[in-house]
């Protein structure tokens, strides 16, 4: 096999890696809440109803901002159900996911989440621009975020929560260029409502921060004309459009499925385009930035059949994905892609953070255990704060039929503010280890901290309910760092990071 090669030198960088690359989501979809993270009368439950096994997981995953409360649930969404005494909230049909919705979880208890993990975690709400508008999304505001003296902000101090939320950003709806979306609208509808609730909040408060929605796929027929259209009429009122992709492989082909951060890096580079082209056409100094706030490995043929089949029951089984060593290696290529844009890409939110397609599970009244795709997150989180390096590979390719010519190492490298260097590396390769140089230049490194992988025999190996521990990252023997060159060599089918000092 070719070795592949890049350099690495501190003169030649992306930006700076906002902690907000590292958030997730918390959805009223399946079992994300209820019996995940919230299950009143688990062995390990506190007072308010929090699992405190799911918290600790949490908290070693590295999770930063959390968005709430969708995703599709969020365009049925009244904001009203969810606060007050618990046993005065109504039951409602959620349309997104073909469930009932009990309301015993809700804003107050998800910014009571929020704190437990610790203050890292930034609460994300998301207002329903579907079935709701304006006034609506006002109201919201008003009662998380205003200190006291109005109707709205009494009753939450009436409601047991003194302080408010201090929320500071907030989505614009949800995909509502979909036409699954409650409410689902045009461009040109969608665009004139955004603008409106934005150019609104922005008079409660000048400082919040404004995600407007952008495409839920590069696929759709409508992308990149919709974020056009969208940003000439919200430009300068919002701060960020929404990015979402999910990637599975398709009738067996799992050389384009390895290869699926091609995709991820096409969409983000044409969604900064277009954001720049409305830009320039304004004659802006301005720039968007990019909020990809729903990624993931998604099973999503699956979930036609599960919801069509539903019919109301609470938090069902759904979009329970159980993730295979082949699977945390796209999910890791796609969090090299996220940092590889760190410097417009400066919010990211994992789609989900428990039990639906997420990171980690749990049992009703049983244990919670790390999925394969929790490594390499976790990892990511803790070693990818800093300064993203330009990496540009030198690398044996390989063909895929969805993306064509693929490189084999998909990379990039993290200098952290004390001088130290993580190097994230995956090989797409499902036969072939792959023989790794990196020469470094003005960076004074000497030695190898450690190198961890995360592969396996069995391509399809996961860990379940039986065999929590199945899989787990492990130590790499023979990567050297001398003379100013690393060398190394990564395992078939690999996720890998090489730390240096």
């Amino acid at each position: 096999m070719r070795t592949a090669r890049f350099t690495l030198d501190p003169a030649f960088t992306v930006g700076e890696v906002n902690p907000r690359l590292f958030g997730s989501f918390v959805e009223h979809l399946g079992r994300c809440v209820y019996t995940g993270i919230f299950e009143p009368g688990h062995p390990t439950a506190d007072a308010e109803g929090l699992r405190q096994d799911v918290l600790d997981l949490v908290r070693e995953l590295g999770v930063t901002a959390i968005r709430y409360p969708g995703g599709n649930f969020v365009s049925g969404y009244k904001w009203e159900d969810s606060v007050g005494p618990v046993e005065d909230r109504p039951r409602r049909l959620d349309l997104a996911w073909r469930s009932t919705e009990t309301n015993r979880f809700g804003l107050s208890e998800y910014i009571a989440f929020l704190k437990k993990i610790g203050p890292q975690a930034e609460p994300m709400m998301a207002v329903n621009l579907g079935t709701r508008g304006v006034a609506e999304a006002l109201e919201l505001q008003e009662y998380s975020n205003h200190p006291s003296g109005t109707a709205l902000s009494d009753l939450r101090v009436e409601h047991g929560d003194k302080d408010p939320f201090g929320i500071r950003m907030w989505c614009l709806g949800n995909e509502m260029d979909g036409p699954w979306q409650t409410g689902h609208k045009t461009a040109e509808e969608y665009g004139r409502i955004a603008a409106e609730t934005a150019r609104a909040m922005r008079q409660i408060d000048p400082g919040v921060e404004l995600v407007a929605c952008g495409s839920s796929g590069q696929s759709m027929e409508t992308f990149a004309e919709w974020e056009a259209t969208v940003l000439k009429e919200t430009y300068d009122l919002v701060d960020y459009i929404s990015l979402h992709a999910y990637y599975e492989p398709l009738d067996g082909d799992v050389d384009s499925f390895l290869a699926s951060a091609v995709d991820m890096e096409s969409f983000i580079e044409n969604v900064v385009a277009t954001c720049d082209h409305v830009g320039a056409r304004l004659k802006s100094k301005k720039k968007i930035d990019l909020s990809f706030d729903e990624w993931n490995v998604w099973y999503l043929s699956r979930t036609e059949a599960q919801v069509s089949a539903l019919d109301w029951p609470e938090a069902p089984r759904l979009l329970e994905d159980n993730y295979s060593v082949t699977d945390a290696v796209v999910f890791g290529s796609l969090l090299i892609a996220l940092l590889r844009h760190a410097d417009r890409v400066t919010v990211a939110c994992l789609a989900q953070l428990v039990n639906v397609i997420a990171p980690i599970m749990t049992e009703p009244g049983g244990p919670a255990w790390r999925q394969t795709t929790f490594f390499p997150f976790a990892q990511a989180s803790k070693y990818g704060r800093g300064e993203v390096l330009d990496v540009r590979v030198d690398s044996p390719t390989y063909e895929t039929e969805k993306y064509g010519e693929a490189d084999l190492l998909h990379a990039t490298a993290v200098r952290a503010e004390d001088g130290t260097v993580a190097v994230f590396a995956v090989n797409r390769s499902r036969t072939g280890s792959l023989p790794l140089e990196v020469a470094l230049n003005g960076l004074d490194l000497t030695s190898v901290v450690e190198h961890s992988a995360l592969a396996d025999a069995d391509p399809d190996a996961r860990n379940t309910l039986a065999e929590p521990e199945r899989v787990t990252p492990h130590p790499v023997d023979g990567t050297t760092l001398e003379d100013g060159r690393l060398s190394a060599v990564l395992e078939p089918l690999s996720w890998n990071v090489i730390r240096l000092a």
